[in-house]
């Protein structure tokens, strides 16, 4: 078993092969503030996050993740472009009885540039895969913008698309709306009765929850006026399990996203990044024509991935988290750029993984 102190000094040469390659050291602070962070992560982490109350400063929580903090940072002070490293722990509650740790080291590489999205990613990638090489760690990819821009491009209302778009992070609510949206599961009898009464608040008993009147009113006006759209068609469903079913290597899922796109021109900007990418990718020695794609990859990490995503892992081994991870997140840099945005993308590695790996 590797020692605490080993598996610094591992964190410690990553960060400095990260250095090396051009990016600035950093810190955050250890306790961040929970009333912005925690709406931007997905359901998984918000659960698992150590939050607790400052009489000063309101609700706080121990830092689960660096990217948020890290974007935070860069879109107040930060330059372009720019690159950075840091190294730290990250705190996430288990309450699966499993031996994961609470508390664990990251090491990770981010980019903020304009310039060539496409190179960034390949950038990321390639240097984490150069430095994991030595584990013999399988690479997962993905790529979350495909589905968004087929779900952008559904013929229905901008609600429903909304609705779905909120819930691509949750592949079983996800699943259920695309059911309903599509006509395959007819709306509840409780909830078709309640539509059709003339006035459903009437004798509708003690107010219980935080909805004022007036919004539940409004929220059956708004199931009213859906319950009367036509369904999403079939080929367009067709389209979205299409994609959320394809697993192949990346040059062969590349052509069949080609071949949607001439019947879904929605897709054809994501799949021109994806092809970019794939280019960028093999300028940098990646071999992509051994490169697993899953165009569902990712759907249950963090929620700010707007696009390419990846992993590496140990295969055989789904007890174990994957030793790094990362992905491109745009929209948060809109979210807390406050009127500025910047295309961004990054990844962390977790150095106690890697030393479990190598023994």
């Amino acid at each position: 078993m590797q020692t605490k102190a080993a598996i610094r000094a591992e964190a410690s040469r990553l960060q400095a092969y990260f250095e090396n390659a051009g990016a600035l050291a950093i810190e955050t602070d250890i306790l961040q503030s929970a009333d912005t962070l925690l709406d931007l992560y997905g359901e998984d982490i918000r659960a698992r996050a150590f939050v607790t109350h400052d009489p000063l400063n309101g609700e706080q929580m121990l830092r689960p993740d660096f990217t948020v903090p890290v974007v935070q940072m860069h879109m107040a002070h930060g330059a372009e472009p720019a690159r950075y490293t840091y190294c730290g722990k990250v705190f996430r509650r288990q309450e699966d009885g499993g031996a994961r740790a609470s508390e664990y080291l990251q090491v990770g590489y981010e980019v903020f540039d304009r310039s060539d999205p496409a190179a960034a990613d390949a950038e990321v990638f390639a240097l984490m895969s150069k430095v994991l090489a030595p584990l013999g760690l399988k690479a997962a990819t993905g790529d979350i913008g495909i589905l968004m821009a087929a779900v952008q491009g559904l013929a229905t209302t901008g609600r429903r698309k909304s609705a779905l778009l909120r819930h691509i992070w949750r592949p079983t609510r996800f699943r259920a709306l695309m059911d309903r949206y599509g006509g395959k599961v007819a709306v509840p009898d409780a909830r078709a009765q309640l539509l059709a009464q003339t006035d459903p608040m009437k004798g509708a008993g003690p107010m219980i929850g935080l909805r004022s009147p007036q919004e539940i009113a409004e929220r059956i006006g708004v199931l009213r006026k859906d319950a009367v759209e036509p369904p999403i068609g079939q080929e367009e469903i067709a389209l979205l399990d299409a994609i959320l079913g394809l697993r192949a290597k990346s040059p062969d899922a590349l052509l069949q996203l080609r071949d949607m796109a001439k019947e879904n021109p929605s897709l054809s900007a994501s799949v021109a990044a994806m092809a970019a990418r794939l280019d960028a990718l093999d300028v940098r020695g990646v071999d992509v024509s051994s490169l697993d794609f899953e165009a569902s990859y990712g759907r249950t990490s963090m929620e700010y991935y707007d696009g390419f995503v990846f992993g590496f892992y140990v295969e055989g081994r789904a007890d174990m988290p994957p030793v790094a991870t990362g992905g491109r997140y745009d929209a948060l840099t809109r979210v807390l750029g406050q009127g500025r945005s910047i295309p961004a993308v990054g990844g962390v590695i977790r150095p106690g993984l890697m030393a479990e790996v190598a023994i």
